[in-house]
């Protein structure tokens, strides 16, 4: 299998965020031939029609990133039962103008880490109706959602490393199929 190349969009922006946390045990525990990076979404300007045509600099270079990427993963905290706008804003910014989608047919994994038992299955709901229209090519199984609540002071995901493989690796084929 050949080293494929996956931008990161993590929706949690706060500094002690558990998504950040959940990217970095990614990287750190990556059993496959993926290569991770991420963009700093916070940094994008709002999404307005008023700039869509002639985007600042920072919307260019991340616009840039999502066409070089083999496929992307969507790490989301959840928020009142769905995901942060930062994330859509990022989202919007690849959607737009019409006509030009960079999302369309680019293979997509997502997951997410709240406290809480059920994790981010209300934020990943939401957002996969986002995908489904935008014809991202979501891969629907397995699903990931994490209670944050184990991740102890270092970042391990304990008692849970095994299963982040496996949803590695269960992406490594999908986008490789």
């Amino acid at each position: 299998m050949k080293n494929l190349n996956v931008l990161t969009l993590v929706g949690g922006i706060s500094s002690h965020s558990l998504n950040k946390r959940l990217y970095q045990e990614i990287v750190k525990h990556n059993p496959t031939q993926l290569i991770f990076q991420t963009f700093e979404i916070a940094g994008l300007p709002f999404y307005s029609q008023d700039i869509e045509n002639t985007p600042p600099g920072v919307v260019v270079d991340f616009q840039q990133k999502v066409r070089e990427a083999d496929a992307i993963l969507l790490i989301t905290p959840e928020y009142n039962r769905s995901f942060p706008g930062v994330l859509k804003n990022a989202i919007d910014w690849c959607s737009r103008p019409p006509g030009q989608n960079l999302w369309k047919r680019k293979p997509v994994g997502m997951m997410g880490a709240s406290i809480g038992k059920i994790g981010t299955f209300g934020a990943q709901q939401h957002l996969k109706n986002v995908c489904c229209f935008l014809d991202m090519n979501l891969m629907n199984q397995p699903e990931f959602y994490f209670d944050g609540a184990s991740m102890d002071e270092q970042g391990v995901v304990a008692g849970s490393i095994g299963f982040l493989q496996k949803y590695l690796q269960a992406f490594e084929q999908w986008i490789s199929a």
